[in-house]
């Protein structure tokens, strides 16, 4: 008896190691699978470093290619187009003008009516319409005869209080946020579609005579003041209500910047230099690329995955439509080695852009004790439900080193805008104001990424400089400055 008792004894006892050891073993995988996804996350976070000397960098390279593109057409993958537009708003413009704002698969009418010096904006209405998918690859002609018919629709039902004085046309501004070659302040010939549309007829030709054309079939008596892109109606939008506006920059599913520069200063300007001696330019600086930009191997990837590899490298890491992308491609690469959300990698986290940067702001935004909305994002979007809190502050970390990046990236391009136009140090008589009008919704809606651009901006300027930079909103700034650029070259001002 004794025997089979101390043989129980010492079965038990084996199993028991066994099992502890099974425990051991089981912790020291997971540990050392948690180390892996540490490891992933320090490697990716020291790779999107952007500490102040690089930022420094960064804004020089964009000042040469400014210089570069502004000397010679393709000097430079910036493009620095000319926008015509050298007559900003001044505040003092008055009467009703209108606004047609072609930005994607929808387009907007707006009425602004103008109260004169120091009136402000009296009033404002606009009407929305989508465009239907046929004709965003059908016929210039159907395109064009369907935006002048809601036009049309649009004037006729407005009140008599906004009809123009006998002999006057109603004046309008064209925001036209696809590529364009302009030639005058109201002309521009299409490079070519982008955002789904893909009508053949029109590229190379001059948008304005094409709507045009069909407000005459419509028989509305209104005639395209200015042709602007979306950058620059934000920079006249913001102008408007403050005269020290002199950059604006756009922060949404893609980014934009455009500022105001000396005529002199523009090598390839052939024509009479414009009276207020100033011209704006559109420097669509998406497509800014440069060997000091931080970019890791996700980046890499996504570029080369993308519909237009190797161009718009700036706004592949700062913009909206891809911050989120970014996040998803790390995540999946820790699920993978390292097993974060379980033995199985989550189907849906291979699907490419599933991940949105509203929802990567929304988690990074979780002030939450245990990240519940980072929980409840990972299961709606994903369907990865019951993360540890371990994992769910992971998420968050992940999100702050993509978007920090973005945003220190964005505030080193501003001050390369700023190195161009001369005003990064102080003058004897004080720093000058420089008042950068900012639109997009990654901007508006992301408070961590826009507060860490406007502090990245003060910190590289220093100290003295830094009382000198104003941020503001110039929300609707493409519609709304679109008005005002057909107000501020509007046929009938009269020449002061």
């Amino acid at each position: 008896m004794k025997k089979a008792t101390v043989g129980a004894v010492v079965v038990g006892t084996a199993a028991a190691v066994a099992v502890a050891a099974l425990i051991m073993r089981h912790r020291m995988g997971k540990s050392s699978k948690w180390a892996r996804a540490r490891a992933i996350l320090k490697e990716f976070e020291e790779k999107c470093a952007t500490p102040d000397g690089k930022l420094k960098q960064v804004a020089d390279a964009m000042t040469v290619e400014m210089h570069a593109g502004l000397a010679s057409e393709g000097g430079s993958k910036l493009k620095m187009l000319i926008s015509y537009v050298d007559n900003l708003p001044t505040g003092d413009e008055g009467g009703v003008f209108y606004a047609l704002d072609l930005g994607g698969t929808n387009f907007r009418v707006l009425r602004v009516q103008l109260g004169g010096k120091d009136g402000g904006i009296i009033h404002q209405e606009f009407a929305e319409a989508s465009i239907p998918p046929n004709l965003m690859v059908g016929t210039s002609e159907a395109l064009f005869d369907y935006i002048a018919a809601e036009l049309a629709k649009f004037v006729a039902e407005e009140g008599e209080e906004f009809h123009p004085p006998p002999g006057r046309q109603r004046e309008l501004g064209f925001t036209f946020s696809f590529p364009i070659m302009q030639t005058s302040i109201n002309s521009g010939t299409l490079i070519r579609w982008t955002k789904g549309f893909s009508i053949d007829d029109t590229v190379g030709k001059d948008v304005v005579a094409e709507l045009t054309k069909a407000m005459q079939k419509r028989e509305i008596d209104m005639r395209v003041s200015a042709l602007v892109n979306d950058t620059v109606g934000t920079l006249a939008g913001g102008r408007f209500t403050n005269k020290d506006v002199s950059i604006a920059v756009i922060l949404g599913t893609g980014t934009n910047a455009a500022y105001v520069e000396r005529a002199q200063a523009i090598p390839k300007w052939h024509g009479p230099l414009p009276k207020s001696g100033e011209m704006v330019i559109n420097m669509e600086w998406g497509n800014f690329r440069s060997s000091h930009l931080p970019l890791t191997e996700y980046d890499h990837a996504m570029d080369t995955d993308s519909l237009n590899p190797g161009e718009q490298i700036f706004e592949k890491i700062c913009s909206g439509m891809y911050l989120g992308e970014i996040l998803r491609r790390v995540l999946l690469r820790m699920a993978e080695e390292a097993g974060i959300f379980g033995e199985e990698v989550p189907p849906k986290l291979k699907n490419s852009f599933i991940l949105r940067t509203p929802e990567m702001s929304a988690m990074h935004h979780d002030t939450s004790s245990d990240l519940r909305v980072v929980g409840d994002k990972l299961k709606d979007i994903l369907e990865i439900s019951n993360t540890s809190l371990k994992t769910r502050r992971l998420v968050v970390e992940l999100c702050n080193i993509v978007a920090t990046r973005g945003a220190r990236l964005a505030a080193a391009g501003i001050l390369g805008i700023i190195k161009k136009m001369g005003k990064d140090t102080p003058r004897e008589s004080g720093p000058e104001k420089i008042v950068v009008a900012m639109d997009g919704g990654l901007y508006e809606h992301y408070t961590e990424y826009s507060k860490c651009l406007e502090n990245t901006l003060v910190e590289l300027l220093g100290k003295e400089m830094a009382t000198s930079i104003v941020f503001k909103h110039a929300n609707d700034g493409s519609g709304i400055g679109a008005a005002l650029l057909a107000a501020s070259n509007s046929v009938y001002v009269e020449d002061k």
